[in-house]
């Protein structure tokens, strides 16, 4: 598909660039039967109540068939999902997806028994049930899980009246979702030939790569000033969203939504402080990325606008889809055969949905489905939509190998862990075009994009984490969070993060009003983390070869089946020291060491 200045609708889309969804279901009528075959299903579940602590026979057999029916219900929710983020003016799957939350609101609360029970067992029955049923030791670790929490799980009146309050729970999240990405138009913006061009969530991306800075600077304004419009129903939304994490978090009486949101995936607070601390501790090698941004452009002022465009000039190339996916297959050959197999088969099987339609949900994501994952793409054949390509289909990958290898309980892995493979393969990535590289310009162009990634991920996803544990804190101690109070605390981050030489614009201040991520519960700070990760691991890939092959695929294998920091040091690298951090920044500054001296 070539690139143009319309947007097509989903209709006009050919089919090979669209994901397969029939292969969860071959049509809304197959949903609707299996969704009310499911339901039959998943209701018989709630015979067990009161009857988990009878025998150990009993409890595996309950998990079997709940697992069953967990599978069903996934699926269903998937094809709903899937098929709303198409359209999501399409009010028809709209309805579908907010049928099955509904739903699954109601079944989480009858289900509610389930984690007060399990905790109620004392520990002398527990044993005797694995020594009578040996299948059951399958669940020792899923059991472990649970009853860690033993402290934080209240009576089974409670945990139905919590279940209950999922819907409402959800509703800051949908709100957004809906608003941002079918309420919301912005004002189209020209070029320095005089073209009219849209303005949208997925498009400003790629007007911020653009040479033109006149375009550039009008895509910018008009965007935050379309956000500035409706301040205070965005901040209205997500003060609505934190102070529900309050609710939770207090309810299970945890001493902050900090604690609460890392102890649901075994993740110690320290790692989330640690991480703002070695940043703070290594804001140089930022500074002297901006500056030097600022010489090498030569700008007077160095604006928000002007952070994302290449500072390599007359090297940026076009990148069809064919070309991206081409190079991605070939540059993953260093994981292996199996690896790079399935990585191949997965276009042919048509995973992913690759170019952006009106209404499409904006943005990129993997969603690792037991049939096969699916990822969303809104590509627009640029170096940076082939980056986004390698890292869902790293994200894909990650799912595909747990799900192939662990049991169903143990396929999911926890969202600490989900950036490592996603982030390791965009340096892996990295790593065969810059071996395949002589020409010093494009080198230095790539280089240019390497140290983007390190700024944008490392850098700014912690100040996001540093942003979202600030909102929460401040409305943990009674602050309402209006759109004063965020955006003088982002523009204040902003400030501490881009130094001296940056210009920090006054419209960067709203930013946090269209970053669909504050609404994940803690989940940007894994972003940060996963990235020093992954750089530790593919230096050691490249580096050792074949052990530390063995080793992260091992980690991709393994799910949830240890705890994330367990599962990291079986790749080869510890995150509960400052260590990766660290080193991950020493790396960014000598990147932009070398970097220096090609554009010198």
């Amino acid at each position: 598909m070539s690139q143009n200045h319309k947007i097509p609708k989903r209709s006009e889309l050919k089919p090979e660039d669209t994901w397969s969804t029939e292969d969860l279901y071959p049509s809304d009528e197959a949903w609707k039967e299996a969704f009310a075959a499911a339901k039959e299903e998943a209701e018989k579940l709630t015979g067990y109540r009161g009857r988990l602590a009878e025998s150990g026979r009993l409890l595996y057999h309950y998990f079997q068939e709940k697992e069953s029916a967990e599978e069903a219900v996934e699926r269903l929710y998937t094809y709903a999902s899937l098929k709303s983020d198409e359209d999501t003016k399409n009010s028809v799957y709209q309805g579908m997806k907010g049928q099955i939350l509904s739903w699954l609101v109601q079944w989480q609360q009858e289900m509610a028994f389930e984690t007060p029970e399990l905790i109620a067992l004392p520990e002398e029955r527990l044993e005797e049930f694995f020594q009578a049923e040996p299948a059951l030791s399958l669940y020792r670790r899923y059991l472990t899980v649970i009853r860690r929490r033993k402290s934080h799980i209240l009576s089974q009146p409670e945990e139905e009246l919590l279940a209950a309050a999922g819907e409402m729970a959800d509703a800051p999240d949908r709100i957004y979702g809906n608003f941002v990405n079918a309420d919301l138009t912005f004002p189209s913006v020209r070029d320095v030939a005089g073209n009219l061009l849209p303005l949208t969530n997925g498009s400003y991306g790629t007007l911020m790569l653009s040479q033109d800075r006149a375009l550039r600077e009008e895509a910018f304004r008009n965007l935050y000033s379309t956000y500035e419009k409706f301040k205070n129903t965005t901040a209205a939304t997500l003060n609505a969203h934190v102070r529900q994490n309050i609710f939770f978090a207090r309810a299970r009486k945890y001493n902050s939504c900090l604690e609460a949101a890392l102890d649901r995936t075994e993740v110690p607070v320290s790692v989330y402080h640690q991480l703002i601390q070695a940043v703070h501790e290594n804001m140089e090698p930022m500074y002297r990325y901006m500056a030097f941004r600022k010489k090498q452009m030569q700008l007077d002022e160095l604006h928000m606008y002007d952070l994302y465009v290449p500072m390599v000039g007359d090297a940026e190339e076009k990148i069809p889809f064919d070309r991206a996916r081409d190079e991605v297959v070939e540059a993953m050959g260093v994981l292996g055969e199996e690896y790079q197999s399935v990585l191949k088969s997965s276009f042919e099987q048509r995973w992913m949905d690759i170019y952006e339609n009106e209404g499409k949900r904006s943005g990129a994501y993997s969603c690792g489905a037991k049939v096969h994952p699916f990822v969303l793409l809104n590509h627009k054949d640029t170096l940076n939509s082939e980056f986004t390509l390698v890292h869902e289909m790293g994200h894909a990958m990650h799912s595909y190998l747990s799900n192939k290898n662990q049991p169903a309980v143990y396929a999911d892995y926890v969202i600490f862990v989900a950036e490592v493979a996603s982030t390791c393969n965009e340096a892996l990535l990295m790593n065969y075009l810059l071996q395949r590289t002589e020409d010093k310009k494009q080198r230095a162009y790539l280089l240019n994009y390497f140290l983007e990634q390190f700024r944008t991920t490392l850098y700014r996803q912690t100040m996001f984490a540093e942003f979202e544990e600030k909102i929460h804190r401040l409305a943990e101690e009674g602050e309402t969070l209006t759109a004063d109070v965020l955006k003088k605390l982002y523009y204040e981050l902003n400030l501490l993060y881009y130094g001296k030489d940056m210009v920090v614009d006054e419209e960067i201040a709203i930013e946090w009003a269209r970053v669909p991520h504050f609404y994940y519960n803690f989940y940007v700070y894994q972003y940060s983390t996963g990235f020093a990760a992954a750089i530790a691991l593919s230096r050691k890939i490249i580096a050792e070869g074949q052990p530390a092959v063995e080793n992260y695929l091992r980690f991709l294998k393994s799910g949830c089946s240890e705890d994330p920091i367990s599962l990291l040091k079986m790749a080869g690298v510890d995150m509960t020291t400052a260590e990766p951090v660290e080193k991950a920044l020493q790396y960014f500054s000598e990147l932009l060491a070398e970097f220096e001296e090609l554009m010198a």
